[in-house]
């Protein structure tokens, strides 16, 4: 089958589609032909040697696509199902791959949307219950445009939190269509917010990493009401909750997805769509920092 893999760090070059064995799964697991999978930040953090040490790496954890191999004891799913769902070990950027964790994919959804979907739900879920985010919640997400900030605030909101969101003037009208009161970035974050909410927030998540962890703490009252995503330093600083997964996945929103999106409750992304032999203009485009939405890399 052809994958992506890199076998020396560098930039979007040193990226390959080359020929590996197929995989097959294991007990519980089930095999995808890919249709689509998605491309995340971590990839080009990868690439570069800034996450994982080994050599060489496939990359993708998200995919969707069509089941054409089940491992034993799968009872849920059949050859020939659409799927969308998580690969444990990566390597879903590929003709092939073996899912760890799937949902039934409704025939209404492009692979490509959905593709873009299973890793910023699955992030912004277990940041929304590390928090306790529920009905009557005041909640902000600093860095509510994002993929991951959006699908935190539709969750949140679908849950009957009120959530404010932080976005450059420019994501504002797209911030308030997901359901969430948006105030800029900067200076003028604590007072805006305090506008807004006079009584307090509750609970924060920073998705965005951009340094607002002292106002975050300082709106919700206390570190211990913080959660950020993305900043590992500022966590340490600040007393600040980190979640990376190793302290529990939120999976079962996978399950939630097809009647999340049905249901009006979960609006698909806007995706930036390459196939996978150029997988290096993928991410040229994605580390420019002019893309909004997903991008995804499609197989015909």
């Amino acid at each position: 089958m052809k994958s992506v893999r890199f076998s020396r760090f560098g930039g979007p070059e040193v990226l390959e589609v080359v020929d590996l064995p197929d995989p097959h799964p294991g007990p519980g697991r089930i095999r995808v032909a890919v249709r689509a999978a998605g491309v995340n930040a971590s990839d080009w953090k990868k690439r570069a040697g800034l996450m994982d040490e080994g050599l060489p790496q496939t990359l993708g954890h998200e995919a969707a696509g069509v089941v054409d191999e089940v491992g034993e004891g799968v009872t849920d799913v059949s050859v020939g199902d659409r799927v969308v769902g998580l690969s444990e070990h990566g390597g879903a950027q590929a003709e092939l791959a073996v899912l760890s964790y799937w949902a039934p994919l409704p025939a209404s959804v492009r692979f490509a949307d959905a593709a873009a979907l299973p890793a910023a739900l699955e992030t912004a879920a277990r940041g929304l219950d590390r928090l306790g985010v529920g009905g009557g919640t005041v909640l902000l997400v600093n860095g509510a445009s994002g993929n991951v900030g959006s699908a935190a605030v539709q969750l949140a909101v679908a849950r009957g939190a009120r959530v404010i969101g932080t976005a450059g003037p420019a994501r504002h009208a797209y911030v308030r269509g997901l359901g969430a009161e948006p105030v800029a970035y900067g200076p003028t974050l604590v007072p805006a917010v305090r506008a807004l909410a006079p009584g307090g927030v509750d609970r924060a998540l920073d998705v965005a990493g951009s340094g607002a962890l002292p106002d975050l703490v300082d709106l919700t009252g206390g570190p211990e009401r913080v959660v950020t995503l993305s900043d590992v330093a500022g966590a340490r600083e600040h007393r600040v909750a980190f979640s990376r997964g190793d302290d529990g996945r939120a999976l079962y929103v996978l399950a939630d997805l097809g009647e999340l999106i049905a249901t009006g409750r979960l609006a698909l992304p806007q995706v930036h769509t390459f196939p996978l032999d150029q997988v290096a203009r993928a991410h040229h485009f994605g580390e420019s920092g002019h893309a909004t939405g997903k991008i995804v890399l499609v197989n015909a």
